[in-house]
């Protein structure tokens, strides 16, 4: 396992407890379906960076280089810590 999806699970586990301990198992489910994208980005970027297709308002005509997704999955997962670091300034 690389040491980003090491990185990148601890991170989600962190959001879990804080999910869970603020409302409980409902919170929990909401975190997990919000870490559903940013970890699939890092953990299989290249596999999501080859999609090629159809989706809600226009095709996906060219594959994204898996460094790409990798980065903005990790720019979604570190969101919510960022933001908290602003609302502090």
């Amino acid at each position: 396992m690389s040491l980003s999806r090491k990185l990148s699970g601890i991170v989600a586990g962190i959001y879990l407890l804080i999910g869970f301990a603020a409302e409980g198992g409902e919170g929990a489910a909401k975190v997990v379906i919000g870490l559903l994208l940013p970890l699939a980005c890092i953990w299989f970027s290249e596999a999501m960076g080859g999609y090629t297709g159809a989706t809600f308002s226009a095709g996906i005509t060219e594959p994204t280089p898996g460094v790409i997704v990798w980065f903005l999955g990790w720019v979604l997962l570190l969101l919510p810590v960022s933001m908290g670091l602003v609302s502090l300034l």
